[in-house]
């Protein structure tokens, strides 16, 4: 890929109005900010609002879960057609990425969405994803689309990942933006409201989590407002909204992946000798397990806990839990080579 990616982020709160329906106004002013800068990036937009924009037109709407598939299933077309409809004048066309939780956990499907990607970008298409309310299982749903949108700038590797919000950036406690947040550890996810809009899943403290991560794997994050002038173009200069800066990450794009897009199944607690053992790049035995805390099977992604049950690595089991549990003192057995597990 010749071009830098960038991942832009809008919440639903960000492109409609407090009824649920689309904000033309601001949607326009996104396909003229994203269009000019078409040429210099490969873009994803990753775009809420199909299930608040489908939701008027059921009687008698109370937000059950198939509620939100129907609403979603009238959303989703009039989402993309006001999209496409906006960013016609300038020449560019759009398409519709209804992504699944499985489509990050398992690696081939991911890099099957990730070459479609790329052949989308190879004809100067973009992309515009969201989840896919439609199918989606609860138990495999992202948390919300600051979730989707990081996984797809980790994944592909992007150089700049963007969430628009409602208001001007991150806040401090006197209501002012917080420019630069160089690291982000548990007191800047203090710094997050606890509220989230009406009309969408997620929050400031989910911006943070997520930007958190992606800063980790070498991300760029900026945190801006929506009604900011030229706010997606002021923001890929730093010069508006809350600047997160990347961390030094030369980590491998397969654990990348291992670490930010895999679908964790299960979890086990491990040993202060063990801790030691996978911080200096050896792999996971059995006999440094002590407890298994959620069950999962052979070649699944499990979480790793150290001794005060904080998540240290993820890992990809080469065993099931039910072998690890009769085999808790045996020296040799290898839960996880080093190779796929991913401190974190």
């Amino acid at each position: 890929m010749t071009k830098p990616i960038l991942v832009i982020k809008f919440g639903t709160a960000s492109i409609t109005h407090k009824n649920g329906d689309l904000d033309e106004t601001v949607m326009a002013t996104i396909a003229r900010q994203v269009a000019s800068i078409h040429q210099d990036y490969h873009i994803v937009m990753v775009s809420s609002g199909a299930v608040a924009a489908g939701k008027k037109l059921l009687k008698n709407y109370s937000g059950t879960i198939s509620e939100r598939k129907a609403a979603a299933a009238i959303g989703n077309p009039l989402l993309l057609n006001k999209y496409s409809g906006f960013f016609a004048p300038y020449g560019i066309n759009i398409a519709q990425s209804l992504c699944e939780r499985q489509h990050f956990s398992n690696r081939n499907q991911f890099l099957q969405l990730k070459k479609t990607y790329e052949d989308l970008w190879a004809n100067d298409i973009i992309p515009i994803a969201n989840e896919n309310d439609v199918v989606s299982n609860l138990e495999l749903k992202f948390s919300d689309n600051d979730e989707l949108a990081t996984l797809i700038a980790v994944g592909f590797g992007a150089s700049v990942l963007l969430f628009s919000t409602s208001v001007p950036g991150v806040l401090d406690a006197n209501g002012e933006v917080i420019p630069v947040i160089p690291l982000i550890d548990k007191a800047a996810l203090g710094l997050a409201n606890k509220e989230k809009s009406a009309l969408g899943l997620g929050g400031m403290v989910s911006k943070l989590t997520f930007a958190r991560l992606a800063t980790r794997m070498g991300i760029k994050v900026v945190i801006f407002g929506i009604s900011t002038t030229d706010g997606i173009l002021s923001a890929i200069k730093e010069e508006t909204g809350t600047l997160c800066h990347p961390q030094k990450c030369s980590m491998p794009a397969r654990k990348k992946w291992l670490a930010s897009g895999s679908l964790v199944t299960g979890s086990l607690q491990i040993d202060a000798g063990a801790c030691k053992a996978l911080q200096n790049g050896h792999s996971l035995l059995a006999v440094g397990v002590k407890a298994i805390i959620d069950k999962f099977e052979q070649g699944e992604v499990i979480e790793i806990l150290d001794e005060n049950l904080v998540t240290i690595a993820v890992g990809r089991s080469k065993v099931s839990s039910d072998e690890i549990a009769g085999n808790m003192k045996t020296q040799k057995l290898t839960i996880a080579n080093a190779d796929d597990i991913v401190l974190l």
